[in-house]
């Protein structure tokens, strides 16, 4: 018995430890936040064909090259924000502030990484995470699609 003891100790020990941390990490692990609220699902608002075209800023006809300099992609955009409001801030910037976001996102990539729809939606998920951060707090940019893409060799 005297020689089992320091295992059924070390055992014991380690389940009490192994509680310990299920314990503590048991809000993390299950998505709850530290702010006490919870997770709500969000309402999906299907906008009408001229409600869009309200929401919508378009940019024609980008041309750049790419990461492999002898290729040009000439890109049309169509970014579709989450009221009129933000619409008419959105394009007081879009020369300024956007098209400088898309230049160096457009100069990072490869043909290779261009191509097909995994390379477009690449790119769209891209810009839209760096231009929501330059919008103001409560604007937001919803989706961002490519209309027109041709890539070529210099």
């Amino acid at each position: 018995m005297k020689k089992m003891m320091p295992w059924l100790v070390t055992i014991l020990l380690s389940i009490v430890l192994i509680a310990v941390v299920a314990v503590i990490m048991w809000p993390k692990i299950m998505g709850s936040t530290t702010d006490g609220s919870t997770n709500k699902e969000v309402e999906v608002k299907h906008l009408t064909a001229d409600e869009r075209v309200e929401v919508t800023s378009e940019l024609k006809e980008f041309k750049r090259n790419l990461k492999d300099s002898n290729k040009v992609v000439v890109v049309s955009f169509a970014f579709q924000l989450d009221s009129k409001k933000t619409k008419e801030d959105f394009d007081k910037i879009i020369e300024i502030e956007v098209k400088p976001i898309i230049n160096r996102a457009l100069a990072d990539m490869t043909a290779e990484e261009l191509n097909g729809s995994k390379g477009e939606d690449l790119l769209e998920s891209k810009l839209l995470n760096e231009i929501n951060p330059i919008l103001d707090k409560k604007q937001k940019l919803v989706k961002v699609e490519i209309t027109a893409f041709i890539m070529t060799n210099i």
